[in-house]
């Protein structure tokens, strides 16, 4: 198993230098793995994160796509942002298509939108020109899941759930990448365009020690969430289950303590699945992997 490269730390970089009035040629920043924070987009009993001064880092959502036994479906994860907007920072992550987890990607053509930003009823994205305004090589399926995966996103760095309404040379746009904008674009029902688990902590390349808390969202059945260890080889060495808040009509929050302290230093993947109650019938259970360093 090839392991990335150690993750440096994401800052203003990465967010206005995708977004148009700064230089192509600004370096990617890789953002580094985050603190277990929920975003009311798609956790509506949880806190949004407090806004830092803008020369302290915060976490901010991004949502990728990833596959799934029900076809793509979009996975979360946080990005680190210093001296940046978090709307800007996010459209810009979502745009630049350089997700932390190999297994996400973006749908987004490359680009960089005019401006973004949160008014009093609704989180406005301006168009550079009509390059997005059709849907491009994308087909309808995937027009679609973009979309949300702007939507989704730009709401949990908002911290609200308000429409998405984008503009073109000052005016509404009909349509984003073919898809109709009308008054203003809404989160998708979660179950329809989310990965049924996605974990949080432990991130992309996290090193750990001794035990530490798994955390993520799942709508799994009846609320269990199975997880393992596997080694380099891709032996299972540790497993167990977690149970979620709940399940069925949405994602709910699971956490779990997993005690590493007996596994000997190296490389390994964390894994959480859904339950599979069909024994694969259905498809089979979706998953999320985690490539962790125990130190």
């Amino acid at each position: 198993m090839t392991f990335p490269r150690p993750l440096t730390a994401a800052g203003a970089v990465l967010a206005l230098g995708l977004l148009a009035g700064c230089g192509d040629d600004e370096p990617a920043a890789r953002p580094t793995p985050s603190p277990a924070t929920s975003d009311v987009a798609t956790e509506s009993s949880s806190t949004p994160p407090t806004a830092s001064p803008s020369d302290q880092a915060s976490a901010v959502p991004a949502y990728y796509v990833g596959e799934t036994p029900q076809g793509d479906r979009l996975y979360r994860e946080f990005l680190q942002v210093a001296g940046a907007d978090r709307l800007v920072a996010t459209a810009a992550a979502i745009t630049s298509g350089d997700p932390v987890d190999p297994d996400y990607r973006t749908l987004w053509p490359k680009g960089r939108f005019a401006s973004v930003e949160k008014t009093a009823d609704a989180i406005v994205v301006a168009l550079p020109d009509d390059t997005w305004v059709s849907a491009g090589s994308l087909k309808p399926a995937q027009a679609r899941l973009a979309v949300q995966q702007l939507v989704y996103s730009l709401q949990g760095a908002a911290g609200a759930r308000l429409p998405v309404r984008v503009t073109l040379d000052g005016e509404p746009a009909a349509t984003l990448l073919g898809v109709p904008v009308g008054d203003g674009l809404s989160a998708a029902p979660e179950l329809d365009v989310l990965a049924l688990v996605n974990v949080t902590e432990p991130a992309e390349g996290t090193a750990v020690s001794g035990s530490f808390t798994a955390t993520g969202r799942s709508s799994s059945f009846e609320a269990t969430v199975a997880w393992e260890i596997q080694d380099a080889d891709g032996k299972v060495v540790l497993e167990g289950s977690a149970m979620a808040e709940g399940w069925i009509d949405k994602l709910y929050p699971w956490t779990t303590e997993v005690d590493v302290s007996e596994l000997p230093p190296g490389d390994y993947t964390f894994v959480a699945r859904t339950d599979d109650p069909s024994g694969g019938e259905g498809g089979g259970p979706t998953e999320d992997t985690k490539r962790i360093t125990i130190t």
